[in-house]
């Protein structure tokens, strides 16, 4: 399966890399510069053995030098026959300048890779936040939260940290076998193939491992998700759950997750394990293997001392890098799932503008012979039709499930009808454009999110620079302005999370003043203010009508005494209209707007009886 999955799928590796690359827009000239750096420093590095062996050759062995010819004129220079004492104080020297100029093209490696690869962190979290900020609202509906939070943190991170570090330690690793092969193949090319023997077998290991951890991983990622999904939700409806005295079965259901995450760490942990004990083996297999075979042909005069010390000394340098694979390779693995998740994010398809209309919304609406369906074969809307003119008041009656929300919810396109057409002033919605048509077409939902901010940022949400005086209005409107200036810091109290400290009549009151800061053309209340009583009901309906008498309101709402103010009352059932006309009208009617009605005023005819 491994086998299939990377030969013969090319393709998804080649998109894969192209994938990154465009991450990397912007910081490609540094990133390279680093591999620049990289190779530099293991070319310098592998020099300084070179000294040892001329000490060692040359020095105490008396040898005459068969490198180079301008390394042996140097040597003459020094003195006579190059004795030891000649040599040991440059070649000090000369050791300590390459190990420093080294060790300075490894700081640099560091720090522009380090560099490169938190501009393309950076990058990769504006594109993802900016990307979901442009899904669709459908999307967002069904998205769970906490895995989303988990790939735009933990994954970016994951994908920083090895372009940081293990990307170019791969590249290290590539440029040292390349320049240790080169220099010790100009040394003994028979040794230099005994010294290489065991790489094909320790690379081919290190790829299987590749393969095997990056599947685990993606594995735990996943756990990972839904263990952060498990913890913003607990923590986000605390209260819920100690109201009900759940605190056991979620933290089960925690330990569970948690536990689950656990052993899928232990498999990693476990290969990981592996991996190092057999590398380990074939890596001490091979350089034994150098050094039996060096140490004999030094024994028997066929290659020199320094030659079989430098043959050492470059084995253990390049089997190191190649023993770190087993990390690098784990990084890689997570690296590659990280990035196949966040591309997952941003394969999703961003709304659609169709339209590009941007004229002023009158507040005509029209629906006409409307479907709609969110599962094909499961209609929610079947066939509606009707008009609501410009500063029309019209509300919407129904049972759960009849498709009260998902219509308003077409009117500013959270989404579109899968037949019919809806109009707005004579114009389809599809031709205008979505933005400018959400700006004035606005919705109060039933279950409003605050953001942990001030009062007054919260209403001013919608239109940052609002002036003072239009909060006002909009707060005293939503008969909201009293109850923030009777809090300790009036308009400065923050709300906290979701708006957890005021009550739920405060937080819809605090959206409604929101909405209505843009002025809005069409206003739309779903159900917002169910958690109002209704002598504030009353006040904000009248409120709305003396200050907002010119747009046009749709309010869903379950209280006849809200409903009966409307111009026009909409009966919805199983997705169709069943009845439609005023309160007076539709009470003399059987339906099951009379029936509601008979029931939530017997207790009052009772009494007057």
């Amino acid at each position: 399966m491994h086998f299939y999955a990377v030969f013969m799928r090319p393709v998804n590796k080649l998109s894969t890399l192209k994938r990154l690359n465009r991450h990397m827009r912007g910081s490609r000239g540094r990133y390279t510069a680093s591999w620049i750096a990289i190779a530099l420093a293991a070319f310098f590095g592998l020099l300084q053995p070179q000294i040892i062996r001329i000490v060692l050759d040359v020095g105490i062995g008396e040898q005459d030098w068969d490198g180079a010819s301008w390394i042996g004129r140097i040597i003459n220079n020094l003195g006579e026959g190059g004795q030891i004492k000649q040599l040991l104080l440059p070649a000090a020297g000369i050791s300590v300048v390459l190990m420093g100029i080294s060790g300075l093209f490894l700081y640099l490696k560091g720090r522009w890779s380090a560099i490169a690869a938190e501009d393309t962190a950076r990058r990769i979290r504006n594109r993802l936040y900016s990307h979901l900020q442009n899904l669709d609202y459908e999307y967002h509906v069904k998205a769970n939260t906490g895995d989303l939070i988990q790939r735009c943190t933990s994954d970016v991170e994951t994908i920083r940290s090895f372009l940081a570090t293990q990307a170019v330690e791969i590249g290290r690793g590539i440029f040292l076998v390349i320049f240790t092969a080169l220099l010790m193949s100009s040394l003994s090319v028979s040794l230099t193939w005994v010294s290489m023997a065991m790489l094909p077998a320790i690379f081919l290991f290190g790829y299987i491992f590749f393969l095997k951890v990056k599947d685990v991983f993606g594995e735990a990622d996943e756990c990972e998700g839904r263990l952060s999904a498990t913890l913003q939700e607990n923590i986000s409806g605390i209260r819920v759950v100690r109201a009900f005295a759940r605190r056991e079965h979620e933290i089960q259901k925690f330990d569970d997750k948690n536990s689950e995450f656990r052993d899928k760490n232990y498999r990693l942990i476990k290969l990981i394990a592996w991996y190092w004990s057999i590398s380990d083996l074939l890596c001490f297999t091979q350089i034994g293997l150098v050094m039996a075979v060096g140490g004999y042909w030094a024994a028997q005069g066929k290659i020199s001392l320094g030659t079989a010390v430098l043959f050492f000394t470059y084995i253990g340098r390049l089997l190191w890098p190649v023993r770190q694979m087993g990390r690098i390779l784990t990084e890689m693995g997570k690296a590659t799932v990280s990035l196949r998740r966040i591309q997952e994010i941003l394969d999703e398809p961003a709304e659609v503008e169709t339209g590009d209309i941007k004229g002023r919304v009158l507040g005509a609406v029209e629906f006409r012979n409307v479907n709609f369906h969110y599962k094909e074969g499961r209609p929610i809307l079947k066939n509606l039709s009707f008009t609501i003119k410009p500063g029309e008041i019209i509300a919407i009656l129904g049972p759960t499930g009849s498709g009260k929300s998902t219509l308003v919810n077409l009117i500013p396109r959270l989404y579109d009808p899968t037949a019919g057409e809806i109009l707005i002033d004579g114009i389809s919605t599809v031709d205008w454009d979505r933005r400018h048509l959400r700006r004035q077409a606005c919705i109060v939902l039933q279950e409003p999110f605050l953001f942990n901010r001030s009062v007054k940022d919260n209403v001013a949400l919608a239109l940052p620079e609002t002036p003072e005086e239009m909060i006002y209005a909009s707060t005293k409107a939503s008969s909201l302005h009293d109850v923030i200036e009777s809090f300790d810091k009036g308009y400065q109290t923050i709300v906290g999370e979701g708006g957890v400290t005021l009550s739920g009549g405060q937080k819809q009151r605090v959206a409604l003043a929101r909405t209505l800061v843009r002025n809005p053309k069409i206003m739309i209340l779903d159900d917002s203010l169910s958690a109002v009583d209704s002598e504030t009901d009353s006040s904000i309906r009248a409120s709305l009508k003396r200050r907002y008498g010119n747009a046009t309101v749709i309010i869903i709402a379950h209280r006849t005494s809200t409903l009966s103010e409307a111009d026009r009352i909409l009966v919805l059932e199983q997705g169709r209209i069943t009845q439609e006309g005023s309160h007076s009208e539709l009470i003399g009617q059987n339906g099951l707007y009379k029936r509601i009605w008979s029931i939530q005023n017997a207790g009052s005819r009772e009494a007057v009886s």
